[in-house]
């Protein structure tokens, strides 16, 4: 086979994964139906563990162009409510403001350097599914098939995948680069009179709808506002709709004018809340919003479906290169779809509270004043950043199961991680040098940990000398017993 991995659908999810497998010595193609690069503004950024995940793979950096590690955010938000962050004693938020035209771009440019194949303007339009491998329906064959096509995922509907889930169509959501006029500029944030200073990049609740201001570091301003109660018209949509939208929820027009530093101008209704019936079907599998559609008040969406991306990456390549353990490939459902779950439960809770009338003004109320409570806080920023799901490792010590801590530029290689500063486990994970490193870095908390190519926790220890049996237990589990292929 020319190529071990397709992957229909060339967004950031699709690029991610097959940098991950290429990492892995796995040979991927992708196919993307576009010519071109992204043109509509979709995702203002990334928040979350996919921020620290960037960092560990070396993207970070070449994302921002500035050299600098990423940074806890001291303020974010939850159903329009303003988090402050900056007193956790282990704030989980990260965040960083980019287009996702750019985290495209930056994805395709080192998924090239991987060696992977791109192939623009071509659609999947069909494939069968033999006992060893996928058959495409241009002849060609592989040994599995992604759908990371998106919410209307081809893939998942020509492997009759359900996708349960409901569909709201009451609210409009009016979105565009905007340009302000200088005297409604406060601050970095959006002064209305008779209404007072939207702060940037926060939304803002009213009984008629919710807005927000977001003026992007070098780059345009963009105006959003949802309400329920003015109806989407046949017409397009023009700033002058936004405006009018506006008004209607701050109570004062802005002159608003079009921006010359952005395009966007997109006006959708209703909201899709679904999860794939199951993430598998064979050979087949669905990531990203193949596999999940949901609000995306909070800009949970790149985390959740880069997070997929980078665990089935290597269980993929375990899978081509012989090696994977009975039941691994499995592992990728049972782990990311409870990370699904807790993203549609909170962004359709924080749908249920942004929204307007007076009842929905009593639950903000009494909401507000949990906030006051830190472990409230606490609570959310987990959720928000996705730390609030660990994996299960068959491992009883705390770090087992959490995303890793931070081991340098290791983790750039993808490979799995024995970091043992005893001295002791060298002799016993020999027997897995083919498919394991080990490495020796200061620890917090540790004196040996086994990380999992997604930069999860398989397994730790405290001890100056480590159980060597328990160790060897976990490689088994999550990376074969000694001996088996990996060509």
């Amino acid at each position: 086979m020319e190529f071990d991995v397709v992957i229909a659908g060339g967004g950031p999810n699709g690029l991610m994964l097959s940098c991950e497998l290429a990492l892995s010595g796995v040979r991927p193609l992708v196919l993307e139906k576009r010519t071109g690069e992204l043109s509509e503004q979709r995702a203002n950024g990334m928040v979350g563990q996919v921020v620290r995940l960037f960092e560990r793979r070396g993207l970070y950096q070449r994302l921002t162009g500035d050299g600098k590690p990423p940074e806890p955010a001291p303020n974010f938000m939850f159903a329009a409510y303003p988090l402050g962050l900056s007193e956790l004693s282990d704030n989980p938020v990260y965040t960083v403001l980019v287009p996702q035209r750019r985290i495209e771009a930056m994805l395709a440019e080192r998924a090239l350097e991987l060696g992977v194949v791109i192939e623009k303007g071509r659609e999947l339009g069909g494939f069968t599914q033999k006992d060893d491998r996928v058959v495409l329906d241009d002849g060609r064959e592989t040994r599995y098939l992604i759908g990371a096509d998106g919410g209307h995922s081809t893939v998942r509907k020509l492997a009759s995948i359900d996708f349960p889930g409901v569909t709201t169509d009451r609210t409009v959501s009016r979105v565009a680069h905007v340009s302000v006029p200088a005297e409604y500029v406060d601050r970095g944030g959006l002064r209305v009179p008779g209404f007072g200073v939207i702060p940037p990049f926060l939304h803002q609740r009213t009984e008629r709808g919710l807005i927000a201001y977001a003026p992007f570091p070098n780059g345009p301003s963009m105006i959003s506002v949802s309400t329920l109660n003015i109806p989407e018209p046949d017409a397009p949509f023009t700033i002058e709709e936004l405006r009018e939208a506006f008004a209607y929820v701050a109570g004062f027009d802005i002159p608003f004018g079009p921006s010359d530093k952005g395009d966007l101008l997109r006006r959708t209704s209703g909201r899709n809340t679904r999860i794939a019936d199951r993430y598998r079907d064979g050979r087949v599998f669905l990531v990203g919003d193949a596999a999940h559609v949901h609000g995306a008040i909070g800009g949970p969406g790149l985390n959740l479906g880069l997070q997929d991306a980078a665990n089935l990456g290597w269980k993929l390549a375990a899978a081509v290169r012989g090696w994977a353990p009975e039941g691994l490939l499995d592992t990728y459902e049972s782990e990311r779809r409870p990370a699904a779950e807790r993203v549609t439960m909170h962004t359709q809770a924080q749908t249920a509270l942004v929204g307007p009338g007076p009842e929905i003004t009593a639950l903000r109320v009494l909401f507000g004043e949990l906030l006051s409570e830190p472990s409230v806080v606490r609570r959310l920023a987990g959720l928000i950043a996705g730390s609030d799901v660990t994996y299960d490792m068959g491992e009883t010590s705390a770090l087992a199961g959490h995303f890793g801590p931070d081991l340098g530029e290791a983790t750039r290689s993808g490979r799995p991680l024995l970091v043992d500063n005893t001295g002791t486990l060298a002799p016993v994970a020999a027997p897995w040098r083919d498919r394991v490193d080990v490495i020796s870095t200061p620890l917090d908390g540790a004196t040996a940990l086994l990380v999992r190519p997604d930069c999860y926790v398989a397994w730790a220890s405290r001890e100056a000398t480590p159980d060597p049996a328990a160790l060897r237990r976990a490689m088994t589990r999550w990376f074969s017993a000694p001996g088996s292929a990996a060509a």
